[in-house]
């Protein structure tokens, strides 16, 4: 989301996934890869995005799609106001959850089991989209995400996200350094949205947070879901999608 520092005084754990970025052939700028990181600590995914950045930009690793789910944690962008954090901090870190100060665009958000969040490391300058389309193609797949499961979906005038009649759904908070896209979009598929409570979600303090589970009454999950995002991302951006595993 330079560079991610932490308010709380938990530390984050000590990785246990490890996944290196390979050198492969990006001559195909119509190709994008993806990768299903699984649940993994905020500050160690920012640390392979940042890696991914600079291969991208270097032309050693093609566009990549990282998929993957937090621990609890709250992070705040650059245009967060300090009491838009309705809890005080040294509180939520004795419950062990971490605050995060990033450089993405946007102001504080949760993330946490349940999201499907989505880290897009892109060379935006190749892909013949400006930054405000770039933040509209991430809607686009979203909001048509949420569709094929049934649950109207839109956006906002004005506003940043994806949204239903009952709430956004979605979140959206980007950086582009160099011409290369990171941070990205969080979905929320089923988590305890009580941590919402906590925070006035990206600012907006007159409207709900929604999740698909609250929307259809049931419990899907981010796997489920996992494949129609990929498939409406490669399809919006105009890229047959590949997947990766380490």
């Amino acid at each position: 989301m330079t560079d991610s520092k932490s308010n709380s005084a938990i530390a984050p754990k000590p990785a246990t996934h490890n996944p290196q970025p390979p050198t492969v052939n990006v001559s195909n700028q119509k190709t994008c890869r993806y990768q299903w990181l699984g649940t993994i600590e905020y500050l160690r995914a920012r640390a392979i995005q940042d890696e991914l950045v600079q291969r991208v930009h270097d032309g050693r690793s093609p566009n990549t799609l990282l998929l993957l789910e937090h621990p609890h944690v709250y992070t705040r962008g650059r245009l967060s106001p300090d009491d838009h954090l309705l809890t005080p901090a040294d509180q939520l870190a004795a419950a062990g959850i971490p605050i995060h100060e990033t450089d993405r665009g946007g102001q504080i958000t949760y993330h946490g089991p349940g999201q499907l969040i989505g880290y897009p490391i892109i060379n935006l300058r190749q892909s013949g989209k400006g930054p405000l389309q770039y933040v509209r193609a991430l809607e686009q797949t979203i909001a048509e995400t949420v569709s094929h499961f049934g649950i109207p979906a839109h956006t906002e005038p004005g506003l940043t996200g994806v949204w239903t009649p009952n709430g956004k759904i979605a979140a959206i908070g980007i950086k582009i350094s160099r011409g290369i896209t990171f941070h990205g979009f969080a979905l929320n598929i089923n988590p305890d949205l009580t941590y919402y409570r906590h925070i006035i979600p990206c600012g907006i303090t007159n409207r709900p947070v929604t999740s698909l589970a609250a929307e259809l009454n049931t419990t899907p999950t981010p796997t489920k879901v996992r494949p129609t995002l990929i498939q409406t991302f490669g399809t919006t951006m105009g890229w047959q999608m590949v997947e990766y595993n380490s």
